[in-house]
C-alpha cells in the first residue's frame, strides 16, 4: 500500500471537517455581519468575542505548521527541551494579561503601530508598520504555507504546489469574513487540532508499546523515556549537540523571555484577538490560552520524540530520508501520521489542516489590519470611509496570500527544505528584530521619559547589533565567553554565540541606549507622549490569580521532573 495516500474514509472525515468549518463560518458571518459595520468591527470584532473564543483563537493562530511540523521535527532531533517555547509561553501569557493588555485597553490601542504613533510619533509607527508587513509576509506567511504544504503533501501524496494553493485558498475564504468569523471558527479549529493531535500521540505511544510486546498508553510512554532518555531533558549542558539552539539556563532566565514577551505582548497577530474585548474578558481568554499552551507539547513534541524512537526501530527509514540520504526532521510528523489507520489518519490530517488554515487566516487578517488602518488610512487616504477600509482590507488579504504563495515557491525550499529545522529558522530570524522591538515597547509602557529617537535607535540599532553579533565570530575569537556559557566551538576555530544569548545581549544594549538617548533629550527639553497608566489597572481578579498560580505550580513540577 502507498503510505502517501488517504483512503475514502480519510477523505470523508476531512470533508466533514471542511463542511462544518465552512458552514459555521458562513452562519457566523450572516448572523453577526452588519452592512454598516465599522472597520474596527471587521478587523477586531470589537465586543463580539467571548473569553473562550479569544483563548481558542490565540492558540489556533499560534499553533501552525511551524509547530506541528517544525516543532515536531525539533522534538525528533533534540527532544522535550523544545517544549520550553510552549511552557514558557504559558507563563508569558499570564504576564501579558496582567501588565500589557490593561495598558492597551486603557489607552484604546487597537494596533501595534497605533501604540507607537500614540506613544512616540508617526515616523516610528510608519517604519514599524512597513516592517511588520514585510516580516509577516516574508517570514510568517511564507513559512506557514511551505511547511504546511510539505506536510499535507507528505500525507496525501498531492503535489506540493497544489497543496500550497489549496491552503492559501481555504485561508482566504475564512479570512474574508473578518475577525468574527476567524475567532469563532477557531474554536472548531482548536477542537479538531487538539482531538486529532491527541489521537496521533496516543497511537504513536501505543505502537511503541506493541513493538515491545505489550499494550497501553502509559507503557508506551515509559518505554519511550527508557529508550530515548536523552530526549527527556529540558536544560541542556554545554556538551549537548543542540546547545546552540537551546543554551542551558538561557531558556529560563535569558533570551527566551524576549522571544515570548515580544511575540505574545507586542505582536499584532496575537494581541489583536484581545484588543476588541473588555479587560475581564480579555484576561480570561488569555488565561484559557495559557492552560492550552501547557498541553501543546503533548500534541506537537511527543509525536516527534515517538517518531525518533520508531525511526530507530526501522518503522520508516526511507520516508525520513532526503534525496541526499540525510534525515529530514520536517518529515517526522507526516511519517508518523502515515502509520495511522484509515479514518484516524483523516482526523489527524484535518487537525493539521486546521492548525495551518487558522494560523494563515489570523496572519492575513493582521496584515490587512496594519496596512488598512495604519498605512492607508494614515498616510494615503485619511478621509477613507469605513466601507472603503473594509473593502480594501479584503483586497489586502488576497494580495498578501498571493505574495506568500509566490515566496513559498521561490525560497521556501532553500530556507526550510530537506534536512533543515523549520521551527528554528523562524525563531532565529525573527530574533534579529525582537530585542529592539521589545525594548521599545517595554520602556514605552512603563517609562514616560522614553523618546521617539530612542525608539528609533532600538528599532534600527537592534537589527544592526543582531547582525553584528551573528557575524562577529568570523572576525573575532570569542573563546573568552565560553566559560560563562555564552559561546561554543562550532567549527575547528570558531566560537559562536547561541542566538538566544545574542538576543539577550542586544536587548540590554537597546535598553541602555534608549535610556541614555532619552536622558540626553529630556535634559534638552524634548517632551514625550506618556500613556495613561495607574497601578489599579494591573490588579487581577481572584479567579485569574488562582489560575495563574495553578500554571506556575504546574510549570515548576514539569521543570523539576524533566530538568
Amino acid at each position: 500500500m502507498n503510505l502517501k495516500t488517504l483512503s475514502y474514509g480519510d477523505y470523508a472525515v476531512f470533508l466533514i471537517y471542511f463542511v462544518i468549518v465552512a458552514s459555521y463560518g458562513w452562519w457566523v458571518y450572516k448572523r453577526k455581519h452588519n452592512a454598516d459595520a465599522t472597520s474596527k468591527d471587521y478587523f477586531l470584532a470589537a465586543g463580539s468575542l467571548t473569553w473562550w473564543a479569544i483563548g481558542a483563537s490565540l492558540i489556533a493562530s499560534n499553533i501552525s505548521a511551524e509547530q506541528m511540523i517544525g516543532m515536531s521535527g525539533s522534538g525528533f532531533k533534540m527532544g522535550l527541551a523544545i517544549s520550553t517555547y510552549e511552557w514558557m509561553a504559558a507563563l508569558t501569557l499570564v504576564i501579558v494579561a496582567v501588565f500589557f493588555i490593561p495598558v492597551y485597553l486603557k489607552n484604546k490601542i487597537y494596533t501595534m503601530p497605533q501604540f507607537l504613533h500614540q506613544r512616540y510619533n508617526g515616523k516610528v509607527a510608519m517604519i514599524m508598520a512597513i516592517f511588520w508587513l514585510f516580516l509577516y509576509i516574508v517570514v510568517n506567511l511564507m513559512s506557514i504555507l511551505y511547511l504546511g504544504a510539505l506536510a499535507v503533501s507528505g500525507i496525501s501524496g498531492i503535489g506540493l504546489y497544489w497543496c500550497i494553493a489549496g491552503l492559501a485558498l481555504f485561508s482566504i475564504v475564512i479570512t474574508l469574513g473578518g475577525m468574527k468569523v476567524i475567532g469563532y471558527t477557531d474554536v472548531i479549529q482548536v477542537f479538531v487540532l487538539i482531538l486529532g493531535g491527541l489521537v496521533a500521540t496516543y497511537l504513536a505511544l501505543n505502537l511503541i508499546s506493541e513493538k515491545a510486546g505489550t499494550t497501553g498508553l502509559l507503557r508506551g510512554f515509559a518505554l519511550l523515556k527508557e529508550h530515548a532518555s536523552d530526549h527527556f531533558q529540558m536544560i541542556f549542558k554545554k556538551d549537548n549537540p543542540n546547545y546552540m539552539d537551546l543554551p542551558g539556563l538561557s531558556v529560563l532566565i535569558g533570551g527566551m523571555w524576549i522571544t515570548n514577551l515580544n511575540y505574545w505582548g507586542c505582536n499584532q497577530y496575537i494581541t489583536q484577538r484581545a484588543l476588541g474585548a473588555d479587560l475581564k474578558t480579555a484576561r480570561s481568554g488569555i488565561l484559557f490560552a495559557a492552560f492550552l499552551k501547557l498541553l501543546m507539547p503533548v500534541i506537537v513534541v511527543l509525536p516527534g520524540i515517538a517518531a525518533f524512537q520508531l525511526y530507530q526501530q526501522g518503522m520508516f527509514h526511507q520516508e525520513m530520508l532526503t534525496g541526499n540520504g540525510v534525515v529530514d526532521v520536517n518529515k517526522a510528523y507526516p511519517s508518523l501520521l502515515n502509520l495511522l489507520p484509515s479514518g484516524l489518519k483523516g482526523l489527524s490530517f484535518a487537525a493539521l489542516t486546521a492548525a495551518i488554515v487558522a494560523s494563515l487566516a489570523g496572519k492575513a487578517n493582521s496584515i490587512a489590519t496594519i496596512f488598512t488602518l495604519d498605512i492607508y488610512k494614515k498616510a494615503i487616504k485619511p478621509d477613507a470611509t469605513d466601507k472603503q477600509l473594509v473593502v480594501l482590507g479584503k483586497y489586502s488579504v488576497v494580495v498578501a496570500m498571493i505574495l506568500g504563495v509566490i515566496l513559498s515557491l521561490i525560497i521556501g525550499n532553500a530556507l526550510m527544505g530537506e534536512g533543515k529545522q523549520g521551527f528554528q529558522y523562524i525563531q532565529e530570524y525573527t530574533g534579529f528584530v525582537s530585542p529592539g522591538i521589545f525594548a521599545m515597547f517595554f520602556l514605552g509602557f512603563f517609562w514616560k521619559k522614553a523618546t521617539s529617537n530612542a525608539a528609533l535607535f532600538a528599532t534600527i540599532g537592534g537589527f544592526v547589533f543582531s547582525v553584528f553579533f551573528k557575524f562577529l565570530p568570523y572576525f573575532a575569537n570569542l573563546k573568552f565567553l565560553s566559560p560563562y556559557g555564552f559561546s561554543k566551538l562550532t567549527t575547528d576555530t570558531t566560537y559562536e554565540i547561541p542566538f538566544l544569548d545574542r538576543m539577550g545581549f542586544v536587548f540590554i544594549i537597546c535598553m541602555v541606549g534608549m535610556y541614555i538617548i532619552s536622558k540626553i533629550e529630556t535634559a534638552r527639553g524634548v517632551t514625550t507622549n506618556g500613556l495613561e497608566v495607574d497601578a489599579s489597572m494591573f490588579k487581577p481578579s481572584r479567579g485569574f490569580t488562582f489560575g495563574a498560580l495553578a500554571i506556575c505550580i504546574i510549570l515548576t513540577v514539569l521543570y523539576t521532573v524533566y530538568w
